[in-house]
């Protein structure tokens, strides 16, 4: 009898196999979503790409738009310093608002888990329906009459 198991997935249809792999991918995404650990991550994420934001060079941009070559003060401008003209205390601000964000972050990545499901039906959907239509269009080596 085990000498046979082999043969299982050759009586199990294709399509079954494929939905219950979608599913256990969903039911993985949930939970990867609405996991403390990745919601610390994302929150740590942020700040980091909020550093590399602040670091990013605008003064050649700035020039460029305005029509003109940028001058060697212009081109080690950054958005930090742009921040900077206006608040003192721009840095600083803008990592208490990426560490406010957090119950937000928490609050989208749970919301998503819980549509996800619903998501991944609608996207099944469309694809037989695409399917479907393509399987409906002329073929374009068809000889015209």
């Amino acid at each position: 009898m085990r000498k046979f198991l082999f043969l299982l997935p050759a009586f199990i249809p294709a399509p079954a196999l494929a939905q219950q792999a979608a599913v256990a991918h969903t039911q993985q995404t949930e939970r990867v979503l609405a996991d403390p650990t990745t919601i610390d991550r994302m929150t740590r994420t942020m700040q980091s790409l909020s550093k590399a934001f602040l670091d990013m060079p605008v003064g050649e941009v700035q020039a460029a738009v305005e029509g003109r070559e940028a001058t060697p003060r212009e081109k080690k401008l950054t958005v930090r310093d742009l921040g900077q003209r206006d608040d003192k205390q721009f840095d600083r601000h803008v990592h208490e608002q990426i560490a406010n964000a957090r119950p937000v972050i928490e609050h989208g990545m749970k919301a998503m888990a819980q549509a996800l499901p619903a998501i991944t039906r609608a996207m099944d959907e469309a694809g037989r329906a695409i399917e479907r239509a393509a399987a409906n269009m002329p073929d374009p080596t068809y000889p015209k009459r």
